[in-house]
């Protein structure tokens, strides 16, 4: 369960990231609003998580998983450019995740 938690925190986690650059120093109301509850969920699955997971192990996937799904994101809405060496890069971040789930 912990891991299933800390999967979909760090989803959150890009979900806040992306309502913060959309908030506009948090002063537009909606993203800010999105921002806050994004960030109170993902914080408090990974607090959840971090019960029983290595916290190291844990932090750098919950990031890991923000990360490359925040870029993924501003890629598919064409905010970022999507070049080859970026997909690559995220690809090796995703595999790292995995790499790190395998091993834990």
């Amino acid at each position: 369960m912990a891991w299933f938690v800390l999967i979909a925190s760090g989803m959150f986690e890009a979900v806040w990231a992306t309502a913060l650059g959309m908030s506009d120093g948090l002063r537009k109301s909606g993203p800010t609003a999105v921002f806050f509850v994004a960030l109170a969920i993902s914080m408090g699955g990974l607090a959840y998580a971090l019960k029983t997971l290595p916290t190291g192990t844990g932090y750098a996937i919950w990031v890991g998983v923000g990360a490359s799904l925040a870029v993924i994101y501003a890629m598919a809405i064409g905010a970022e450019p999507v070049t080859p060496v970026k997909v690559a890069l995220i690809l090796g971040l995703i595999g790292c995740i995995v790499g790190l789930r395998l091993v834990s």
